[in-house]
């Protein structure tokens, strides 16, 4: 009797088990390939991402994006986002804080500080740092939306 119990146990769980797996979607494939089986040629950097960030710096978004993926180089888990901020927030102060660089912002972020604490340890209160970091964001939309 416990064999037929097992035996069922058994086939039940095997049954439900490739019902889950047929029932899981499917996913797309990851490469892109041309009719020939080769695969295509990776899409081009798109330098118009940078373009409303790049005016307001008064840069070309070439030379931001170049900019974007040395740093990125240097510190791989840098965001975009983080990359934009330390530009806008070093745009903004540098000229009252000359020791509050894009390039310092950058070293602080590789370090493992935030945005923040990075200000901080340059030399700005944390509330100065919350202001200038809100400020730089609403800068990085404004420029964004007038692109």
């Amino acid at each position: 009797m416990k064999g037929i119990i097992t035996t069922a146990l058994v086939c039940g769980l095997a049954l439900g088990t490739s019902v889950a797996v047929a029932q899981k979607p499917a996913r797309a494939p990851t490469a892109h390939h041309r009719a020939n089986g080769q695969p295509s040629a990776p899409k081009p950097k798109n330098h118009n991402a940078f373009k409303g960030i790049a005016a307001k710096l008064n840069t070309t978004p070439e030379a931001l994006q170049s900019a974007y993926e040395t740093a990125k180089q240097a510190n791989p888990k840098l965001t975009r986002g983080q990359f934009v901020a330390a530009n806008m927030v070093a745009h903004n102060l540098s000229a009252k804080n000359p020791n509050i660089t894009t390039q310092a912002i950058l070293d602080g972020l590789q370090s493992g500080k935030s945005i923040g604490q990075t200000l901080q340890s340059l030399g700005l209160s944390a509330p100065e740092a919350t202001a200038a970091e809100r400020q730089a964001k609403r800068d990085a939309r404004a420029a964004e939306k007038a692109s």
